[in-house]
């Protein structure tokens, strides 16, 4: 009986813990970024991915970061702002350097905020995929570097797009390189709102083998940022294929 009490206990404290505790504080991000400050572009876009590693996965459908009209919002991310705050961190030398870079990269033209540093236009941010490939804010398009492309029907004013099929993944990895970032590209027929890309994540390699770091779970079941090899992830995905972008 005692120990019953003490494993439900435990499990209380598990849903209680508040995960504010995953969240960097600006001073622990100085220091990440004063570390890698010598680390090559993509190599420190990988390096911040990983650090977000069993960060719990944001399950607000809107994202908890644009509902509550914040920069910042680590205690929980989807795959698109664990994405965005990756690069955003590794292109800048400060935490308010990376909230700079946010207001260009996040948004189609620029975003803006308030005195008390909420954001003013969301509604102007990448919504979809593939319009930050499209942008050329997100790197160049290297899709077409890494294998032979298919052509996949496009939706939402985008006639078709060229994709990595998934059967080609595997023998392409040695061509993957550190802060590749992936976009997952959909059949036509899985769609809901016409959407291209479905989910992103980073390329890390590491000690010879292609890792893809991204927040993995679902709105309805949560989850959280993993790191696993991309190879075994890409054979049984739920996607036609990938697009990928490098900086």
């Amino acid at each position: 009986m005692a120990k019953a009490r003490i494993f439900f206990v435990f499990c209380l404290l598990l849903v209680f813990i508040p995960s504010a505790c995953y969240a960097f504080s600006d001073s622990e991000v100085l220091a990440l970024q004063k570390k890698a400050h010598s680390f090559s572009r993509p190599d420190r876009i990988a390096f911040f991915a990983r650090k977000f590693i069993g960060t719990p996965y944001d399950k607000d459908p809107l994202g908890a970061y644009v509902r509550n009209a914040e920069i910042v919002h680590d205690s929980a991310v989807d795959c698109m702002y664990h994405v965005f705050r990756s690069v955003e961190l590794a292109f800048s030398n400060t935490p308010q350097g990376a909230r700079r870079e946010a207001l260009y990269l996040r948004f189609k033209h620029m975003g803006r905020v308030d005195k008390a540093g909420k954001v003013l236009n969301y509604d102007d941010r990448f919504q979809y995929g593939e319009d930050m490939i499209l942008s050329g804010k997100w790197g160049r398009d290297v899709t077409a570097s890494l294998g032979k492309t298919v052509k996949m029907q496009g939706s939402r004013g985008i006639p078709f797009v060229n994709i990595l099929p998934k059967s080609l993944i595997a023998g392409a990895l040695p061509r993957f390189k550190d802060g590749d970032i992936v976009f997952f590209v959909k059949h036509p027929k899985q769609r809901v709102v016409g959407e291209i890309i479905g989910h992103m994540g980073i390329i890390a390699v590491q000690d010879g083998t292609v890792y893809l770091v991204h927040a993995h779970g679902t709105k309805a079941r949560g989850g959280m940022v993993a790191k696993v090899p991309f190879g075994l992830y890409a054979k049984d995905m739920p996607f036609a294929g990938v697009m990928v972008t490098r900086f």
